[in-house]
């Protein structure tokens, strides 16, 4: 190991004498090059554990923003996990070229990292609105990312071979780069997202690296020949540009959703589990979730009473208990609480920032008709398939009625929620003479994917009536009316509608030829064929 020894006659300099030189090797440096009391290894070995947080961070930012685009399927994240472990193992290789100024390609690439993974999250938000040059924006910066990241260690290990033995130092370094990791993956979900949001993150992270390096000018001054002046220049300049960025990262992130939405933006919130975003016009306001239209204000009734109101005409007897399972917006709430004889209704939404949206929201409320302030209706914040099956053993009681009001199966976490799994525990909870209705994607545009829903739960035992509505947002949408027995359909709807009359309710289950059946695989946990299909047919149309 290098020790430092006073050089006679001097108290203000410092010589450097490595024990491994055939000679006493003397460099003078300055007092303040190495402090009196700083260990450079164990610091070396922070520097590990805070470079291997930062670089899956910036792994999981690039993950979590293409599902906000490309829809969180297993290809999507299969294809960023392959290209960055990729150019890790690029970055690796190209550490071979870096000569003697080891130090000096240390500090510069951690320089590179904290920029690039700084403003990793900024220029994928601005590159939302076109999907073709954001794919190319996502692969080529997770590459670049990925790379400089696969230079870090190998750089970092070369700097500690001589203070360490070989086993030791091999040990030490991958001990502290998994837990590095493990901390990131524990973090990044837990408090980044939902405190930070992606934009802050990714700057927060940036700034960690940009430290590292810049600290790097004092904590190895003796390895880096000639000045470090320029080294800290940059580094501050950096550090100086991430900061900017955190501070306007709102206007950053407005900047960025302004190009994706067509009207203004009046509301955004990152939740754990998605980017909720309300956008406002003359007519009304929107909301999306994670980019995806879920309704506007202008004609949402017909949707929500094409989903509602055939359900509770085909119950058995007079509902009183009614299970919604998604539906966080309290729209489908509101129709259900139309019908005097509900006693009960119970909302199962994962999100509670969704589910507490419209007391956050005035104008949210307002549509709802402040539903959820009704003494019947009880929320439970909870994945809706574990809620079924931790209940399916012996439910303290059963529903009349089912509303499956679920965004599109547009990744695997929502494909589960439309298997045949998921329909089977659902039953559990259902009375006999129980009616389900589901929302089931257009079958105009996302044909074999409708068909995919109905087959699925006829498969599972339930008797299954498709049909349809228009809907001037969404254009033509499909749903699915079903009992475990064969039954009539509903002819009268509710008195006071908006849309539905008896003719039109007759019409909804009238299918023209270009939405009829087609031949489809039955969606199972095991496979996921509707998220397939979905993605295959939706992919045609951005």
């Amino acid at each position: 190991m290098a020790t430092y020894m006073h050089a006679p006659g001097e108290n203000s300099r410092r010589r450097l004498y490595h024990p491994h030189a055939a000679t006493h090797c003397y460099v003078l440096l300055d007092s303040d090059s190495i402090p009196n009391s700083m260990p450079r290894t164990p610091l070396l070995f922070l520097n590990v554990l805070i470079i291997a947080v930062c670089g899956l961070v910036y792994e999981l930012l690039a993950g979590t923003l293409a599902s906000y685009v490309l829809g969180d399927s297993v290809t999507q994240f299969s294809v960023i996990i392959g290209i960055y472990l990729s150019a890790l193992g690029a970055g690796a290789w190209l550490s071979r070229f870096v000569g003697s100024a080891v130090a000096r390609c240390f500090i510069e690439v951690e320089l590179g990292v904290a920029l690039l993974g700084g403003v990793s999250a900024p220029l994928l938000f601005l590159s939302f609105a076109q999907l073709s040059f954001f794919r190319l924006v996502l692969f080529g910066m997770v590459f670049a990312i990925g790379t400089l990241v696969g230079l870090e260690l190998p750089l970092l290990m070369r700097i500690l071979k001589d203070e360490l033995e070989f086993k030791d130092l091999v040990s030490r370094v991958l001990t502290f780069d998994y837990v590095g990791a493990l901390a990131a993956s524990l973090l990044f979900p837990l408090f980044c997202v939902p405190q930070l949001g992606l934009v802050r993150t990714s700057l927060l992270f940036g700034l960690l690296n940009a430290f590292v390096g810049l600290w790097g000018t004092w904590l190895l001054r003796p390895l880096v020949r000639g000045s470090v002046i320029g080294l800290r220049v940059r580094g501050l300049l950096v550090v100086g540009l991430l900061v900017a960025g955190f501070v306007k990262s709102d206007a950053l992130t407005s900047l960025a959703e302004d190009n994706l939405f067509a009207d203004p933006i009046v509301y955004t919130k990152t939740t754990p589990y998605q980017r909720i975003v309300i956008t406002r016009n003359r007519a009304g306001f929107q909301l999306f979730l994670n980019g995806n239209l879920q309704f506007s204000s202008v004609d949402e009734y017909r949707y929500h009473e094409a989903l509602v109101q055939p359900a509770m005409l085909s119950a058995g007897d007079s509902p009183r208990n009614v299970l919604i399972l998604g539906g966080g917006d309290g729209l489908a709430l509101r129709e259900v609480l139309k019908w005097s004889g509900v006693e009960h209704v119970t909302l199962v939404d994962l999100d509670p920032d969704m589910t507490a949206l419209s007391r956050r929201f005035p104008l949210l409320a307002e549509l709802n008709q402040r539903a959820f302030d009704d003494p019947r209706v009880m929320v439970v914040n909870q994945d809706a398939m574990i809620w079924l099956e931790d209940r399916a053993a012996a439910p303290p009681n059963r529903f009349d009625v089912a509303l499956v009001d679920f965004p599109d199966p547009n990744s695997f976490s929502l494909g589960k929620l439309y298997t045949s799994r998921f329909y089977r525990v659902l039953q559990a909870s259902l009375t006999p003479d129980a009616a389900v209705a589901v929302q089931c994607t257009s079958p105009l545009f996302a044909r074999q994917s409708y068909w995919c829903i109905v087959r699925t739960m006829e498969a599972t035992g339930f008797s299954v009536r498709p049909y349809h509505v228009t809907v001037p947002s969404f254009g033509e949408w499909g749903y699915a009316l079903a009992r475990r027995q064969p039954f009539d359909l509903p002819r009268q709807p509710l008195a006071g509608s908006r849309f539905l009359n008896e003719a039109a309710l007759a019409a909804m289950f009238l299918l023209p030829e270009d939405l009829g059946p087609v031949d489809v695989e039955i969606n199972r946990l095991d496979n996921q064929a509707l998220v397939r299909y979905y993605e295959s047919e939706w992919h045609r149309f951005q």
